[in-house]
């Protein structure tokens, strides 16, 4: 049945996964290489100690697994010459496996898996360099200490490594906080004005862990909302993807989205912490796009809570609450959507203010404006498209031009925020836009990598051995939970 079928080919992916036992470093100087390498699985006897030991002239010969990856010019007999040295100075080979170099085309590169003393290791490992143009050494019983040189690192932008550390960014606004244009439809209102420092006061003595404070909207603020909500909803149906639609009732029954009552963000970030994690954090404007990316790595989202002037409810020059409720929120309720934001974010971080531009860019093309096709059809995903009835209408119309989402490309783009976009880019999904992401990210020079840790709320820098050892001692625990699962599915469908 499909459920067999499924379960088959999961298992057959599991085992593939699993033979990914070894992660090794290759590096040169600066360690900025990683090799990869498909393993075999051994057995072992968990009742035996995996270490021998013995005594040669006064000197202890303490044996533990080692890997070792050199790197060999493709010349004849260069192989047999360095795995010669093994041999003279008895070194037990356990494993051994090469591939073309991904970093020199005239190189291969070769991992060896052995038992060896720490004494021998030296040695050998001093011989090898006479024969080989880069090796590493990872001892399994000792802590590879390798790591990228300060001068390396000493250039990098500040950013926060812990979601408190947001406090110090989140304050940074840019724009539209308690200062309006002179064409600001509220620029003129005194009234309105008050209110916006009211909201801008709130949003900047906020620190994270405290409660959001809970809003008494006036009646002219509701019926704005009220407008906006009504003339979306008639859009919604036809133009809205089914990630959004799905999403949207599901707000209105737990965070009372109504057309007569403008949600409370904490109604919505605890929503939204129980769906994908992501939580709301009071902002007073626009911020920079390195401090409003960065708070998405955190899976944290800088909400505004004003509400447009009601002489235009159906337009307004900056993000609103109603931009933000009904924008944003009901996909950032998606998790593939909120994994394809959280990973623009960590792009971001110790990036280079150039690189940070073109993420930003990225991220207003397809988190704010972006269209994707589902059953045949376009439809809109970005939050500037669906929180705006006049743009939401353009963008799916035969008026606008649309272009294939390639981050390459979009990039380069010129973002409007006065009119409509001269172009908006569409994905088949989000995992597809995901999957470029990724690779695009790949692209951002930096000398090291990131990831987030969900139980600290905290990012890892992965610039040295020892953390990049304890990112893959988290994947193979993962990976046992899911062989475990996959071996109680099997035995009840019998599979």
């Amino acid at each position: 049945n499909k459920l067999s079928s499924e379960v088959m080919c999961f298992s057959k992916t599991i085992k593939f996964l699993f033979s990914l036992d070894k992660w090794c470093i290759i590096a040169q100087n600066t360690a900025k290489s990683l090799l990869s390498t498909n393993r075999p699985s051994h057995k072992i006897d968990e009742n035996k100690d995996n270490k021998s030991s013995s005594w040669e002239n006064g000197r202890s010969l303490e044996k533990g697994r080692t890997a070792i990856a050199f790197s060999l010019k493709n010349e004849v007999g260069g192989l047999v010459k360095a795995l010669k040295l093994f041999q003279e100075n008895h070194v037990n080979l356990v494993h051994i496996e090469s591939r073309k170099s991904r970093r020199r085309g005239s190189e291969f590169e070769i991992f060896v898996d052995c038992d060896s003393s720490h004494e021998q290791l030296k040695e050998l490992t001093d011989l090898l360099r006479k024969h080989a143009a880069n090796v590493v050494d990872m001892d399994h019983d000792q802590p590879d200490n390798s790591s990228l040189p300060e001068e390396d690192t000493e250039d990098i932008p500040w950013f926060p490594k812990t979601i408190s550390d947001l406090d110090m960014c989140a304050n940074r606004v840019l724009m539209y906080g308690l200062d309006l244009d002179a064409d600001h439809p509220g620029f003129k209102d005194n009234v309105y004005r008050k209110r916006r420092k009211h909201f801008a006061d709130l949003a900047m003595s906020y620190k994270h862990g405290n409660p959001i404070p809970h809003i008494e909207f006036t009646e002219e603020e509701v019926k704005t909302w009220g407008v906006v909500y009504r003339e979306l909803n008639k859009l919604y149906p036809t133009h809205a993807c089914r990630e959004y639609l799905k999403n949207l009732p599901l707000l209105s029954k737990h965070c009372d989205y109504r057309e007569d009552n403008i949600p409370q963000l904490e109604d919505v970030s605890h929503f939204l912490r129980e769906r994908t994690g992501f939580i709301i954090r009071p902002v007073a404007g626009y911020l920079s796009p390195r401090d409003f990316l960065a708070g998405l790595a955190f899976r944290v989202f800088h909400c505004t809570q004003y509400v447009r002037h009601s002489s235009d409810p159906l337009y307004t020059p900056e993000p609103d609450t109603c931009h933000e409720l009904l924008g944003h929120v009901p996909l950032l309720a998606e998790p593939s959507f909120a994994q394809f934001s959280q990973e623009i974010g960590l792009a971001s971080l110790g990036a280079s203010d150039e690189s940070v531009q073109t993420l930003a860019t990225c991220y207003f093309f397809t988190v704010e404006f972006g269209l994707c096709k589902q059953e045949g059809k376009m439809r809109a995903y970005g939050a500037g498209l669906l929180s705006s009835i006049s743009e939401l209408k353009h963008a799916l119309s035969d008026n606008a031009k649309i272009m294939p989402f390639d981050p390459k490309v979009t990039c380069k783009q010129e973002c409007i925020i006065t009119t409509f976009q001269d172009v908006y880019f569409v994905s088949e999904s989000f995992e597809e836009a995901k999957v470029k992401m990724r690779e695009f990210a790949k692209t951002i020079k930096r000398p090291f990598t990131v990831r987030y840790n969900p139980y600290t709320h905290s990012v890892d820098v992965l610039k040295d051995t020892s953390s990049i050892n304890s990112m893959v001692e988290d994947l193979r625990h993962e990976l046992d939970i899911v062989a475990d699962a996959l071996q109680r599915l099997n035995k009840h469908y019998a599979v």
